[in-house]
């Protein structure tokens, strides 16, 4: 029996195909719900796997048990990857065909990608300025309701939840959302399979990104056929992805191309999407100018960071027509949800807590990052993984500990980091990550509310301590099982 089990499991094809088939379970709730509905206009299934069914905690026991033998096989490939892939070209066809299932799967966790294209749309379409008018706005002012018969891509962001509120993403975001709505003749469905699809291209570039970055199989696999990437960026269609790509890009130029003028302008791109890229900055520039003397690195510090910031102000140059333009991205980090803080406040009825926690960790990390900064530009030896390592803490830092509004998908701002973290760090990060989809499982059954977000996070917390605590054996699945073929 024993030697069935470990055939079974070393079989090439047969692991192969356990994932690719369970990817197909996955998908068959929306492939249901797109046959009975034939549009995905009018999509109300937020937090439900198993759409328009109403008992929440058999879709909640489906989606862990499909979710856990997804997660049971993406470590097995991982573990068995020397004799499953003899080539990257076999990588990379895998996890474009895996990538493409989830592209059937509909948004069930977030509706984000609707007041994507509704914001693109009325840009795009009507020519309306996203970073002060409104989708609702738009649509409730003079006539403008009679467009929502005929344009279904209007009508889904008009729906949306965020519908009333203006942009909350950088302009680069902006305009990405305008081309995509531009082309899709305002046809919801079509403008969703083309944003997934896009979305997969984007996934595989990343995979190639991180294959030249590293030479190494297991980063490419850890990223790319992580279920959490396949959810989050193809199912949910988020656009932390395109950040990832920008980051990545930035780092490409840095180290294999040598280009600091190129390496900047990616990431002012990623901080024109999502402003935390920001954060790396200090880091690619003092480490580009390693060989230079701390004036020199300080000199180059602020003519670099002009450039950053005229590439930022070049695409806000678009859209500004006065401060107001920030409303939207001061709106989103107003809002509570999944972390520490929403315990904080249900159940510590202490006036302006949360606000002064809040406060008392923004001043800790300003005052931990501007030293950490001054330090670098005096350090005489400057080692690429051991600064990488500190940027990735404080991006830890400022994901769990300053944003009030955490969300699942912003883990992924880890990702482009995690070559260079020590082995058990790397393999945590894709845990982490693992563990907030089945810690969405408590949303399954309870469905949207802020409330939902103190056992969340009381998930979230023992699963990472599971994690520290069986840290040895997981370790395990990183060690090369078999020589490469």
């Amino acid at each position: 029996m024993k030697e069935t089990i470990k055939q079974f499991i070393d079989s090439k094809k047969q692991i192969l195909l356990l994932f690719l088939l369970i990817s197909i379970i996955f998908a068959i709730p929306s492939i249901s719900y797109l046959l009975e509905n034939k549009t995905i206009l009018h999509f109300d299934a937020y937090y439900q796997f198993c759409l328009n069914n109403s008992d929440r905690v058999g879709q909640t026991i489906i989606y862990i048990a499909i979710l856990t033998l997804l997660t049971i096989f993406y470590f097995l490939i991982i573990k068995n990857r020397n004799t499953i892939f003899k080539n990257m070209k076999e990588i990379y066809i895998y996890i474009a065909v895996i990538s493409f299932i989830f592209v059937i799967v509909v948004p069930f966790i977030s509706s984000d990608v609707f007041y994507y294209l509704g914001v693109g749309r009325i840009d795009s379409q009507y020519e309306q300025n996203p970073y002060y008018v409104t989708i609702k706005d738009f649509v409730e002012s003079g006539d403008n309701a009679k467009f929502l018969e005929e344009d279904t891509v209007l009508a889904a962001g008009y729906e949306n939840y965020w519908a009333g509120t203006t942009v909350v993403y950088g302009p680069v975001w902006t305009m990405i959302c305008k081309i995509i709505s531009g082309i899709t003749f305002g046809n919801i469905d079509i403008a969703l399979l083309f944003f997934k699809l896009i979305n997969v291209l984007i996934h595989i570039i990343n995979c190639y990104l991180i294959y030249k970055l590293t030479g190494q199989k297991i980063f490419v696999l850890l990223y790319g056929l992580n279920p959490y990437i396949f959810i989050e960026s193809i199912a949910n269609v988020h656009n932390d992805i395109y950040v990832v790509t920008c980051i990545l890009c930035a780092l490409y130029f840095l180290l294999k191309k040598k280009n600091i003028i190129w390496s900047i302008l990616f990431l002012a791109f990623a901080t024109s999407i999502k402003y935390f890229a920001i954060l790396l900055l200090p880091f690619i520039i003092i480490y580009h100018f390693r060989d230079k003397k701390p004036l020199e690195r300080l000199k180059n510090c602020f003519l670099y960071g002009m450039l950053f910031l005229l590439v930022i102000v070049v695409t806000y140059f678009i859209y500004v027509q006065d401060i107001q333009v920030f409303n939207g991205i001061m709106t989103q980090q107003e809002k509570f949800a999944k972390n520490f803080y929403i315990i904080l406040m249900e159940y510590f009825d202490i006036p302006n807590l949360v606000s002064n926690v809040n406060k008392l960790f923004l001043v800790s990390f300003m005052i931990i990052y501007f030293f950490t900064c001054l330090t670098l530009l005096f350090k005489k030896h400057i080692k690429f993984r051991e600064e990488m390592r500190k940027a990735e803490y404080f991006l830890i830092a400022f994901l769990f500990l300053l944003i009030t509004n955490f969300q699942t998908w912003y883990i992924m701002w880890l990702f482009p980091l995690m070559m260079w973290q020590k082995k058990e760090n790397s393999l945590l990060i894709m845990q982490i990550a693992l563990i907030s989809q089945f810690a969405n499982a408590v949303f399954l059954i309870n469905g949207e509310g802020w409330k939902n977000g103190t056992p969340f996070t009381f998930f979230m917390v023992l699963g990472i301590c599971i994690c520290f605590i069986f840290r040895d054996n997981f370790q395990k699945v990183l060690k090369e099982k078999n020589k490469p073929v």
